[in-house]
């Protein structure tokens, strides 16, 4: 069910949070959008979002096509978390409430907040073999038991 609203969900739905949502939660949220072609329903969150998504991550993701120009951080809200089937955690610590029937996953990856861009790139890599990775957990969990 969706937060409140009674829906029963067609795709599962996955909530990237990182500290500032500026960095690494919009570059995984981007890379699984880009991928998923629709199986799965993606948000983000930050525990303390910063006032603009990083320019070396709008710039890098740029590069493999994907276009973070209008995304923006938003908080870290109990509501998100009640919505989502797995919550993918970057560093940002103890803010994210726990609760039963979730899929949690801690991703330890560098914080791009200050690197260059090269040092960007390579934690967005970092995180597209992750996102793939979770991408072909999603779509197994799909046709598992009783799926055509």
């Amino acid at each position: 069910m969706q937060t409140g609203g009674g829906l029963t969900k067609e795709v599962p739905e996955v909530l990237f949070v990182c500290v500032h949502n500026a960095g690494r939660s919009q570059m995984a949220a981007g890379l699984l959008d880009k991928l998923a072609d629709r199986r799965v329903h993606i948000r983000t969150a930050g525990s303390h979002p910063a006032d603009q998504i990083n320019p070396a991550v709008v710039e890098a993701m740029a590069e493999v096509d994907v276009d973070l120009s209008k995304e923006f951080p938003k908080p870290l809200t109990d509501e998100v978390v009640r919505a989502a089937d797995v919550v993918i955690t970057m560093g940002c610590g103890d803010a994210c409430p726990i609760y039963p029937g979730k899929r949690y996953n801690d991703w330890e990856l560098k914080d791009p907040a200050g690197k260059d861009l090269d040092t960007v790139r390579r934690i967005r890599d970092q995180i597209a073999d992750r996102v793939r990775n979770l991408l072909d957990e999603l779509d197994a969990d799909a046709s598992g038991p009783g799926s055509p």
